[in-house]
């Protein structure tokens, strides 16, 4: 039997992640399937869309805000009609998401400031 072990290994894929010492990070290969993802045309295309951006939503600041528009076109009620409001946003999360920052571990010998919002339009 063979194993392959690394010793010293510096960083981690995990889950979509990367995970080193310094943070975590989106996973390269997933910010490029954010950058070549095609224009949603149909609803399900789009909750493929929004569930892939849901899941890295904590690296996005505002993102309920930016996502908006999106996910009450896949509501029964609302028909597939893709606006200009509806470009920018699906525009403006791919932005955000290929351009995430690394999530530092918090500083235990810091104090912490927690900072809290809350709006209409997401949380």
């Amino acid at each position: 039997m063979v194993f392959n072990i690394t010793f010293e290994k510096w960083d981690v894929s995990y889950l979509g992640h990367v995970i080193s010492s310094e943070g975590v990070k989106t996973d390269p290969e997933k910010i490029k399937a954010v950058i070549d993802w095609p224009l949603p045309e149909t609803v399900h295309e789009l909750r493929s869309f929004l569930g892939l951006c849901s899941y890295y939503r904590r690296f996005v600041r505002n993102f309920s805000t930016i996502a908006r528009p999106l996910p009450k076109l896949t509501e029964a009620k609302f028909n597939f009609n893709w606006t200009e409001y509806c470009q920018k946003s699906f525009n403006s999360l791919k932005q955000a998401l290929t351009t995430s920052p690394v999530l530092t571990y918090p500083r235990t010998d810091e104090a912490f400031i927690l900072d809290t919002d809350a709006s209409n339009e997401g949380i």
